[in-house]
């Protein structure tokens, strides 16, 4: 275990409750595959202890990235090697598979907890720094998930909430029963969706936002223009990376590279400062 944490990634006030983190967070789902191929639990633990060693204290994962509930597995043993009281970690429920079969969006009470349970197992921790709600159930009142993620809090298996992909009015509901610490949305230099409402209403009530796919799933990154996508990535379908599309995404990923060279710096680093 490193007895030091070299912080060289700035950190800020996540929200209004008092929890700080690194600016830069760790999305650890794609090292369970999606984007591609999955990683060994060795290589992506590894992954994870030099994204600490380089100041990174946020690790977001949740209970459905990878199969059988993969990469909470995987991120429980790489904590093992790093200081719990160091780490800000969040996970998510609220994706999970129907009575009828398939996957779909569940958000009562009793799935809470059986949920957030399950994690703090998998994960081998005694609490969840930040617990997100995945998606909104509509078919069930947010004000009940909610009450169920206060008693969760309340316990200290949870220290602060968070939603994912909610709307405005979801947010306003939500935060009015327990404060809302952290909003997580896509957001990035080709999604901008959040900024009309989302944002000038997280900034009113004193909720963080955390940009989910701030280099749009990899694109700014280069994979997809200067590199072949991954055979196993889902990317493949997705419609920014088709066709006519991803014709015109690559005008636009010139651009950034050439802002980056007159700036001597990297395409993400330069989409990340346009963002900031």
């Amino acid at each position: 275990m490193e007895d030091e944490c070299p912080i060289q990634v700035p950190r800020v006030k996540l929200g209004s409750q008092g929890l700080e983190v690194s600016r830069l967070g760790f999305g650890c789902g794609g090292l369970s595959g999606a984007y591609n191929a999955p990683l060994s639990h060795e290589a992506g633990c590894a992954v994870i202890r030099d994204a600490f060693n380089k100041g990174i204290t946020l690790f977001d994962t949740a209970d459905v990235y990878g199969s059988n509930y993969d990469n909470e597995i995987m991120v429980g043993k790489a904590l093992k090697h790093l200081p719990r009281d160091k780490i800000q970690l969040a996970t998510k429920f609220g994706i999970g598979m129907l009575e009828g079969g398939g996957y779909g969006v569940i958000g009562t009470p009793e799935y809470v907890r059986k949920c957030c349970e399950a994690s703090l197992k998998r994960l081998e921790v005694d609490y969840i720094d930040i617990y997100y709600q995945h998606r909104v159930d509509k078919t069930v009142p947010i004000e009940d998930t909610m009450e169920e993620l206060k008693r969760l809090v309340e316990e200290g298996k949870v220290r602060y909430v968070g939603l994912s992909e909610a709307s405005p009015d979801t947010i306003r509901r939500a935060h009015s029963v327990h404060p809302i610490t952290a909003v997580q949305m896509e957001y990035s230099l080709w999604t901008r969706n959040i900024q009309e409402e989302i944002i000038p209403l997280c900034r009113q009530l004193g909720i963080g936002i955390v940009a989910y796919s701030p280099l749009g799933r990899g694109f700014f990154g280069g994979k997809a223009v200067v590199e072949r996508l991954p055979e196993k990535s889902k990317l493949v379908s997705h419609p920014r990376y088709k066709g006519a599309n991803l014709d015109k995404n690559k005008l636009l990923y010139t651009r950034v590279a050439n802002l980056a060279a007159k700036h001597g710096c990297t395409p993400p680093r330069t989409s990340f400062s346009m963002d900031s």
